[in-house]
């Protein structure tokens, strides 16, 4: 179950960070919560997450649009039945497409682009193995430390956003292909002085431990 879990928290912020990085007015809303419920603490508190509306809509949107798993497991039917024109015995393994049903247009306006706000002011929620709840409850924590702590850019070698390669590869879990490339830079002031101290300290100790030649 952890392991499956985990699969989908790095699974979930390698897509979230895609996503955010194509999407930076998305971004922008997302780390402007997040300063805004944390504050200028040291830390983020589980309470903290619970506050943060956005963000979690951002971490569905992203479970629907990024799946970590392109098929439901397996299920067997009780008693014979008809679907449509297909016959389906008793005791059949039956695997549902989640993909499809994440990007219907019946079912979800515009399904292939990031919106997270189609789950605002909604009940609509995942259900999945406790390995996926745990996951997701992972996620939502080191993103918001992670867009708390941080400025994020693309490096120069991506003329735009569009040049991100969004291939994926097939595996536990679906992971992009290509790894994407972010500079970060510090956003809050504590880190900023502290990083500030400890190359005072580096550039003291180098200066009076190194030896003399």
């Amino acid at each position: 179950m952890f392991v499956g879990g985990n699969d989908t928290t790095s699974t979930v912020l390698e897509w979230t960070f895609v996503e955010l990085m194509k999407n930076p007015i998305i971004m922008k809303k997302s780390q402007e919560e997040v300063r805004r419920v944390v504050g200028g603490k040291s830390k983020i508190e589980e309470n903290d997450i619970d506050q943060m509306l956005y963000l979690k809509c951002v971490i569905k949107e992203c479970l629907r649009l990024h799946l970590p798993t392109l098929l439901m497991g397996p299920r067997e039917t009780i008693s014979s039945l008809k679907l449509n024109e297909y016959d389906i015995p008793t005791k059949t393994m039956v695997y549902l497409n989640a993909w499809a049903i994440q990007n219907d247009p019946k079912l979800w306006k515009s399904p292939e682009e990031f919106i997270p706000e189609r789950f605002e002011n909604s009940n609509i929620d995942f259900k999945g193995c406790p390995g996926m709840i745990f996951g997701t409850v992972s996620a939502e924590y080191v993103l918001a430390s992670f867009l708390y702590w941080f400025d994020w850019k693309l490096p120069k070698t991506y003329k735009s956003s569009d040049d991100i390669d969004m291939s994926e590869i097939f595996g536990l879990v679906t992971s992009k292909k290509e790894p994407l490339h972010q500079y970060l830079s510090p956003f809050n002031l504590f880190l900023n002085v502290l990083l500030h101290k400890v190359v005072l300290v580096v550039s003291y100790l180098r200066f009076f431990c190194d030896p003399i030649s």
